[in-house]
């Protein structure tokens, strides 16, 4: 069984080894657990380019230590050229993966980390972004060892990311993706990060740098104008919550799936499953999720354009209701849309005053739209491909609107004093794998290692596949597996004990009597947790 790494004060934990110790380092120099996120964050830019970038969007749920949480949305919304009769008239039935069409949003990262400092200073914060940033940009400029991970993963579409303008130049050796291990520099990154440390993060969106990302994006004829990056600024949204057993939860808001997250675990809460790993808590967890989506697809939208208010599908008497509705000896037939698929990395990171962050960063599918700005050497996302074409559709594109966003940073408060942040990757897999992991630690006492390292599964819509199933990795019971297929549940086994497409995930719980820190990060990725 895993051991869980404890720390006496502060702790971050990342997806790769060197975000990690950018967070570290920040700590030791005095730094609060905001300001070890912003450091973790530009970095994990760098070495995990496949799954984030500066050119994407981020979600922050911060934990003050008095018991204040806030979030910060920092998604951009559609440009203001992204319309329905562009892509129509271009003869599209879908927004692209690839390529300038598919750049349909601004990139909202860069303006939550200024969002999030400003909240580091006013509880305490004073390290400069030169320090933040002083990691990241070394390693762009001298260059870092391409992780296991990128080396491994085979993208979507992967001819047409190729083909992405600027991307074989960037991220291509000879024309063929880096061998892990081998050194990769992203120079121009490095100096965009070196001139956001210098002038300031409004840089970005309003300042020298955004001046040449509107440049870029005109003449690769994306739909984002200079004028969506001057109108952009990250905001701040409460969460969506819920209490469950001894514990508040806390998620995010529209336009993200946090409702979801919250729901699949307020239902299972209410299934009363006694024991962990066997047939009842899968099943429970499954059917759980069927209802979180059903809901999900047809409330969650730009927070702006809501229909629904997210909280009333969270009291306790919808959560019950939607929990009556589940057959624990049958398997329900609910047809689901294709599952959002999503490379995305979330961190966590807690300091020595309980000052607790979850963070999720991503540019939506591997490398986004593929398509890199040659003066700044900015990946960008393509996340607006959640927009449909569809003037009826729940979310339809239209400039200034935000898209739906999988992304989920989660927060845990318990009622003896600990506190938990903790998150996955995964797109749709993001609020299955925070259930799974949660409901280990918190319902049934497996370690905060443990939860995370045991084996997990997905339900959900194979790429290409005409019918929904429950994807699993080789450790579970085979037993168990067999239980669930005679349930109704059609049964896909991945052939791996650790499979990245089930989520990088992580966990940090903070001790109130002593301060410790138990904290880990996923066998599955290249990272861990450090701490002091």
């Amino acid at each position: 069984m895993p051991e869980t790494p404890v720390f006496t004060s502060a702790a971050v934990a990342a997806p790769h080894s060197l975000a990690a110790q950018a967070g570290q380092t920040v700590l030791a120099q005095g730094g609060n657990a905001i300001e070890a996120m912003v450091a973790m964050a530009a970095s994990i830019a760098v070495v995990y380019p496949h799954m984030n970038g500066i050119g994407g969007d981020g979600f922050w749920l911060v934990r003050e230590r008095g018991g204040r949480v806030r979030g910060i949305e920092a998604c951009g919304p559609a440009g203001r050229l992204a319309t329905i009769p562009r892509y129509r008239e271009k003869g599209y039935d879908a927004i692209p993966a690839r390529g300038p069409d598919a750049m349909v949003t601004v990139a909202g990262a860069v303006g939550g980390w200024r969002l999030a400092l400003e909240l580091a200073r006013a509880l305490g914060g004073r390290l400069p972004l030169e320090t933040l940033f002083a990691d990241a940009i070394g390693q762009a400029r001298a260059g870092v060892a391409v992780s296991p991970s990128e080396a491994r993963y085979v993208p979507q579409e992967l001819d047409t990311l190729h083909d992405a303008p600027n991307f074989a130049a960037t991220f291509l050796k000879d024309g063929k993706p880096y061998p892990a291990g081998e050194t990769r520099a992203l120079p121009r990154l490095a100096d965009t990060l070196e001139q956001l440390a210098h002038a300031g993060l409004g840089e970005f969106y309003r300042g020298d740098i955004g001046r040449e990302i509107a440049a870029d994006l005109e003449r690769l004829g994306a739909p984002v104008t200079r004028a969506d990056l001057e109108a952009f600024a990250a905001v701040e949204r409460a969460p969506l919550s819920i209490r469950r057993r001894d514990a508040t939860l806390y998620n995010f808001p529209p336009p993200t799936q946090g409702l979801a997250a919250l729901l699949i675990l307020g239902i299972f809460d209410r299934l009363n499953v006694s024991e962990p790993e066997r047939t009842a808590h899968y099943h429970g967890l499954i059917e759980a999720t069927k209802r979180a989506f059903a809901i999900r697809d047809w409330a969650v939208t730009d927070f702006a354009r809501l229909r629904h208010d997210p909280a009333a599908f969270l009291t306790p008497e919808r959560l019950a209701r939607e929990a009556a509705l589940i057959d624990m000896g049958r398997a329900a037939r609910v047809p689901l849309p294709d599952p959002g698929h999503g490379d995305t990395v979330w961190m966590g990171a807690i300091d020595k005053d309980g000052l607790a962050v979850s963070y999720i960063q991503s540019v939506y599918w591997e490398y986004g739209s593929g398509t890199v700005l040659p003066a700044t050497g900015i990946c960008w996302q393509n996340r607006g491909m959640s927009f449909s074409l569809d003037p009826k559709a729940v979310n339809p594109l239209e400039p200034g609107r935000r898209p739906f966003h999988t992304l989920i940073p989660a927060l845990a408060a318990f009622d003896d004093g600990r506190v938990m942040s903790y998150g996955s990757m995964g797109g749709d897999g993001q609020p299955q794998f925070q259930a799974q992991i949660f409901t280990r630690y918190a319902d049934y006492g497996m370690s905060v290692a443990d939860a995370v390292d045991a084996p997990r599964l997905l339900y959900g819509r194979t790429w290409g596949a005409p019918s929904l199933s429950v994807k699993v990795e080789d450790r579970f019971d085979s037993a168990c597996i067999a239980a669930l297929g005679r349930l109704g549940h059609e049964i896909e086994e991945l052939g791996g004990p650790y499979i990245d497409s089930l989520g990088h995930a992580g966990m940090l719980v903070r001790h109130p009597r002593n301060g410790r820190i138990e904290a880990t990060h996923d066998p599955r990725s290249d990272g861990g947790a450090l701490g002091l």
